[in-house]
Order: structure tokens, then C-alpha cells, then sequence
């Protein structure tokens, strides 16, 4: 390969991380402008309402299955988390809080900064992004576009 190409390529390289670099500091940056970051409690209160909410909707799926069946809903509820323990993925550890992805995240970004893959400034932007819910399974375990729960 030529040096010419491989400075070009070089450069291709050093504009796509520039893009991404914008890409993640652009809405974080006007996230704060609004001012309405979001403090941990009040992400752990929605991350808790929205549990309650899932738990309400499976008691009522649960109550309406035993209605159709003709059965007691405790054996439903009972049938159904048995179901759901046989078809957990094997070796897929369980979710953590909020709290600890969080604890997770700034962990592996401390050792990327650490081992020169990011700057403390990339990592502090990306913190910033994941507790702002930009990306899937941060605050509040938004998924993609339009707040899917992510899967």
C-alpha cells in the first residue's frame, strides 16, 4: 500500500472518530444545557415504577389466563415463573440495578482511559451520555428509538 493511501486512510479514520466523538458530546452537552439531568434517586424511582407497572401487567395476564383456564391464579403465577427459570438463557448473568451498570461502565471506562484507548474527557462524555439514557440499558433501561425496552 502506498504512504499516500495510508495517509488517507489514516485520516478517513481520524474523521470517523472525530464524527462519533461529536455524536456522543452533542446531545450530552445540550442535555445539560436544559439543565433537567436527572439525579439517581429520581432515575432508581422510575426504574421502580416502571417494575411495578410489569408486575401489575403480569398479575392481570396471570388472573386473566386462570379466568380462561378455569384455574386458581396462584398456580398460574406459580406455572408461569416456572416457565420463565426453564427458558433463562444459560450463562447470561442477571441484570444488575442501575446503580451497578453504572459502577460497571465507569470501571471499564477507567481501565480503557488507563490502557490509552480514551481520553478522561471521551470517558466523562460517555458517563454523561449513559446516565442521560442515550444509550440502551442506561438510565432507566431505555432501549432504542422511542424508548423501547431494550431485549
Amino acid at each position: 500500500m502506498s504512504r499516500t493511501m495510508r495517509k488517507k486512510h489514516l485520516l478517513a479514520g481520524l474523521a470517523a472518530a472525530g464524527v462519533l466523538g461529536v455524536g456522543i458530546a452533542a446531545p450530552t452537552v445540550a442535555f445539560a444545557a436544559d439543565g433537567d439531568t436527572p439525579t439517581p434517586a429520581a432515575s432508581a424511582t422510575e426504574s421502580g415504577d416502571r417494575q411495578q407497572q410489569r408486575a401489575d401487567r403480569q398479575a392481570e395476564f396471570a388472573e386473566a389466563l386462570a379466568k380462561e383456564l378455569g384455574v386458581p391464579t396462584d398456580k398460574v403465577t406459580a406455572a408461569l415463573e416456572k416457565v420463565r427459570e426453564q427458558h433463562k438463557p444459560a450463562g447470561r448473568p442477571e441484570r444488575g440495578n442501575a446503580a451497578d451498570r453504572q459502577a460497571a461502565l465507569k470501571e471499564r471506562l477507567d481501565q480503557a482511559v488507563k490502557d490509552g484507548k480514551l481520553t478522561q474527557e471521551q470517558a466523562d462524555a460517555i458517563t454523561a451520555a449513559a446516565e442521560a439514557g442515550v444509550f440502551p440499558g442506561g438510565r432507566g433501561g431505555h432501549g432504542g428509538p422511542g424508548g423501547q425496552p431494550g431485549r
